[in-house]
């Protein structure tokens, strides 16, 4: 059973560059061409996982081969941002994660307490801002699994995610994270033997998943863009005014390929000289705004309930 957990549509909303970020979206990905085409690549079952929306799920509730997801932006404890993925979620889910987002800890006791599977995704890349070595050790401690190949990575940054990944003991999943339409699907996990969707994250969580597919490139990234120009062009007939401004495109892309590079390059060299090193809840600094009920719940921390897929490992 093969499935593309990484998929953005037009319910991604806009995208995060200033000043484009008023009129441009981060996708123009139909959900239903996306649906088709992960069917014609052989997705087994097909899931959205859109930035902390599931707005595609009014389309694609009626497939019984569809589960909902969603990309959700989490603040860690150390003030920086991740993109976490989450899965087969219910729309109860998502409207607690929105609200639990901005605090990871409370967000992970959530999705530990209803069983959900969730993931670090792309986490080589600068695109949620700055990094903080104390969010690996977060990860490390009460994550299930990182994205190890993202279809819109470098080959490195994927290899170094796959290698992190093994490191922490992670299940390790793939997706095209594909904000056009060309690319949705070229990069997918497959589970052996699974039947539906729930054998399928048991197999993840089994260790029985392959991730496979193909890594990002700036040509890639440089085509998906102008894709995306495209269907600005489309959408907004008077932006045509702006469109000379195009080609500069390749220009940006560039400067963003070699950020990434820099990032990954940075964090990776950081890592391999940093021991693993678990976070405990009693280490984040006491503020008034941190000491809510639903963060210790009858007082047990969190590592103790969470068992040996999710808790830390020496």
């Amino acid at each position: 059973m093969r499935c593309d957990l990484h998929v953005h549509s037009v319910a991604s909303g806009m995208c995060s560059t200033p000043v484009l970020n008023r009129i441009c979206r981060e996708s123009y990905n139909d959900a239903a061409e996306v649906y088709k085409r992960l069917k014609k690549l052989g997705m087994a079952i097909v899931t959205i996982t859109d930035h902390d929306s599931i707005d595609a799920a009014e389309i694609l509730r009626k497939h019984p081969d569809f589960f909902l997801s969603e990309e959700v932006t989490v603040r860690m404890p150390t003030g920086t941002e991740v993109h976490v993925g989450v899965y087969d979620i219910r729309e109860r889910d998502h409207v607690e994660i929105q609200r639990r987002r901005n605090d990871f800890i409370s967000l992970v006791m959530y999705l530990t307490e209803r069983k959900l599977f969730f993931s670090v995704n792309h986490v080589f890349s600068g695109l949620t801002g700055r990094r903080d070595e104390y969010d690996f050790d977060w990860f490390a401690s009460y994550v299930p699994a990182l994205e190890a190949r993202n279809g819109q990575m470098c080959a490195k940054a994927n290899s170094d995610a796959a290698n992190l990944a093994a490191r922490f003991g992670k299940v390790a999943i793939a997706g095209s994270d594909s904000h056009a339409i060309a690319g949705v699907g070229l990069t997918h996990t497959e589970v052996p033997g699974a039947r539906t969707v729930d054998e399928f994250f048991a197999g993840l969580m089994q260790g029985r998943g392959r991730i496979h597919g193909v890594h990002g490139g700036y040509v890639k990234l440089t085509a998906d863009v102008f894709s995306i120009v495209n269907s600005l062009l489309h959408e907004k007939p008077w932006t045509l005014a702006i469109s000379p401004l195009a080609v500069l495109v390749p220009f940006f892309t560039a400067g963003h390929w070699l950020n990434e590079i820099r990032f990954c390059r940075k964090w990776s060299a950081i890592l391999d000289n940093t021991e693993k090193r678990t976070q405990r809840l009693w280490d984040v600094p006491p503020r008034a705004d941190n000491l809510i009920p639903e963060h210790f719940p009858f007082g047990i921390p969190l590592a103790s309930s969470l068992g040996p897929s999710l808790g830390t490992s020496a």
